[in-house]
């Protein structure tokens, strides 16, 4: 039946065309957007979690930025801890030298205080961002001395322990509870081992010849005894300029692995997030053509359907 006062044709051609725009212009939003989820009224679910995952990547990113600076202080502190350790080997070998028959000892003496003086030379530089890490700044409470006689040393007593900080690793979500992870970090003094050098270093000629220091001259065995302890001495602060290397290196080892990880975890982050928001490209190319074309259609449609009541006017002529 047709009518003059409902054209049913019309509406339901004009019904086509609003789904139409409706799609078209939903997808030419994701190809300007290149995301397929914007916002919660998209998809709720998805989001939500996206934009928690997004939050997570940022502050994931975030901490691997910071223990750049943990790694930095630490590699600076390693590069002095490493020239401690071999300028401890060449203070063992002159030491060692000193024993050799016809020696001069106070040529010896001078090399080792030029070998002591490196030594702190080197600690007063390997700080990084005000981070001592190698007890730089420590004082003593009680100093290190050598026997006048048997050459063993009593190695310096310091007033602080070595700094520890401890240091954001990463975040965690653990039953929905959020929360950090840390690591502790270890110092190192390298203070100790340079005053108990210096130690060595100033007591060897006034004790080696005693005679000069207003104690009992040395005989030969007992100048032999002094030398050995002096040696043992030196190899004891070399074993611990060792030990204070290897800590720092395996905590910047340690520091570059956590990054390592941190940035693997933000891109797993940054590609789930994708999965869920991010608009396929190809799809919506696709979907762009097939929906212009149905607009063409629809709208041809709703021309035709509203040329119906026209065709009311011929039944009356």
């Amino acid at each position: 039946m047709s009518s003059i006062n409902t054209n049913t044709s019309a509406m339901n051609a004009l019904a086509t065309l609003r789904n139409v725009n409706s799609s078209l212009n939903q997808t030419q939003d994701r190809i300007s957007t290149g995301l397929k989820v914007s916002s919660g009224k998209d998809n709720a679910a998805y989001f939500a979690i996206s934009e928690t995952m997004k939050g997570d990547s940022g502050m994931t990113k975030a901490v691997n930025e910071s223990l750049t600076l943990t790694k930095n202080s630490l590699a600076t502190a390693r590069v002095g801890a490493d020239s401690v350790k071999d300028l401890a080997v060449e203070f063992g070998e002159r030491v060692a030298f000193a024993q050799a028959s016809g020696s001069d000892i106070e040529s010896i003496k001078v090399e080792l205080d030029e070998i002591v003086k490196r030594m702190g030379a080197s600690i007063s530089q390997a700080t990084f961002n005000g981070d001592d890490l190698i007890s730089a700044a420590n004082t003593t409470t009680t100093a290190a001395s050598v026997d006048a006689t048997t050459g063993e040393l009593t190695e310096a007593v310091m007033e602080n322990a070595p700094k520890t900080m401890n240091v954001v690793t990463g975040l965690t979500r653990e039953g929905g509870t959020f929360g950090t992870t840390e690591m502790e970090v270890k110092g190192v003094d390298l203070k100790e081992i340079h005053l108990n050098f210096k130690a060595i270093a100033d007591n060897l000629v006034t004790n080696y010849n005693a005679e000069t220091s207003g104690v009992p001259d040395l005989d030969d065995d007992e100048k032999a005894t002094y030398l050995e302890n002096t040696l043992k001495a030196a190899e004891g602060l070399l074993d611990k300029a060792v030990s204070a290397a290897t800590t720092l290196g395996v905590g910047e080892k340690s520091i570059e692995n956590q990054q390592e990880f941190l940035t693997k975890l933000a891109d797993n982050l940054d590609s789930g997030v994708g999965a869920m928001v991010d608009a396929n490209m190809e799809e919506e190319a696709a979907r762009l053509q097939a929906l212009q074309v149905q607009q063409q259609l629809a709208s041809q449609s709703l021309s035709i359907a509203n040329q119906a009541p026209q065709n009311i006017l011929s039944l009356f002529r």
